[in-house]
């Protein structure tokens, strides 16, 4: 099992925490990834990552689809690709209706749909086996439609990029898992409970039999994320867990389109997935962080004392999870998980 670095960190100052990038290269780490929501992008920090490493892979997890051109994102990942030395995977999501529509001001559209088309068409461009074209529901190029000038034709990128940039994408519902292992190289199923792997590799299993081929589990990455916070306190450790649940599990979404409820209901937590939205759409925040079973935070998560963590790795290790991706900005976490892992 492999050990990648989380480096989401949104809010109003956009910093990077060099200190654990610099440890997590320095242990072993397989590879480092940073996100976006509506404020900084994913890019522009992984850059500034990049420049100043030499050996540890970088990746976003995720970029937002509806947000680029797929032309546009193969350009920013070869670009990147072939800068920091073949270091680059692309992780993508189609991110959700209130962001997409609400900062973007596009069509949320069909995410399943619109996944197997960017996919599709970054892999054409990557490949450059003959200009471009594709002709879909979300993109069609070159664009014909309502506006164009008639003047567009198909192209081939003139930088030759590396055509097997690992592709991977953002998914916890079923239909989503199996379209991942239908089309990407690995899946970001944010958080999920190593002894409920089924949960996950079912759908996964079912997209690698719909690809054909020679598309293989062993060739596939799974790649949740994990949290880590490590203290002798072992409720405290688990407050920040519980914030971020509850804010995912809440308020992630409109009532009646909550893909992290759906979810957590799917682990097994009905019941609960129910009473935190109520309290968090109510407003009452810390009453939906409060309502977060312990029992969800220590299934997705690595908190408590060291001896604690060192015994609940052990679900992991036995899990198909190929490469945990941490959240912590603790060094002493990263020390400790390299110790237990790698």
């Amino acid at each position: 099992m492999r050990l990648g670095l989380v480096t989401s960190n949104f809010g109003p100052k956009l910093t990077i925490p060099w200190e654990v990038i610099h440890e997590a290269e320095k242990l072993g780490y397989d590879s480092v990834w940073t996100a976006e929501a509506y404020g900084n992008d994913a890019i522009v920090p992984l850059s500034f990552i990049a420049a100043r490493t030499t050996r540890i892979g970088l990746g976003t997890a995720i970029m937002q689809m509806p947000a680029r051109t797929p032309a546009m994102t193969a350009m920013t990942a070869m670009s990147l690709d072939v800068l920091s030395g073949g270091r680059f995977r692309l992780g993508l999501g189609p991110s959700g209706p209130q962001v997409i529509e609400g900062w973007h001001g596009v069509p949320y559209g069909r995410p399943l749909t619109r996944t197997r088309e960017y996919v599709t068409i970054v892999r054409k461009i990557l490949a450059r086996e003959a200009p471009l074209e594709h002709k879909g529901y979300h993109y069609q190029i070159p664009y014909t439609g309502e506006g164009a000038t008639g003047l567009g034709k198909p192209l081939k990128s003139i930088l030759h990029g590396r055509a097997d940039i690992p592709i991977y994408t953002a998914a916890i519902s079923e239909p989503g898992l199996e379209c991942a292992g239908e089309v990407a190289d690995g899946v970001f199923p944010v958080w999920m409970s190593p002894t409920k792997a089924a949960t996950v590799e079912g759908p996964i299993a079912r997209g690698l039999a719909k690809a054909g081929g020679s598309k293989r589990r062993a060739d596939f990455d799974l790649a949740p994320f994990v949290t880590v916070v490590l203290g002798d306190d072992l409720e405290k450790c688990r407050m920040p867990v519980k914030g971020m649940l509850a804010l995912y599990i809440g308020g992630m979404g409109a009532r009646a389109k909550n893909f992290y409820n759906d979810y957590a209901r799917r682990l097994g937590y009905e019941a609960e997935a129910v009473h935190i939205q109520d309290l968090y759409l109510a407003g009452k925040k810390l009453e939906a962080m409060a309502a977060v079973p312990d029992a969800l935070v220590d299934e997705v998560a690595l908190v408590g004392p060291r001896e604690r963590i060192a015994e609940r790795i052990q679900a992991w290790k036995d899990s198909p999870v190929d490469t945990m991706l941490l959240g912590t900005g603790q060094v002493d976490a990263l020390r400790l998980l390299a110790e237990l892992v790698l």
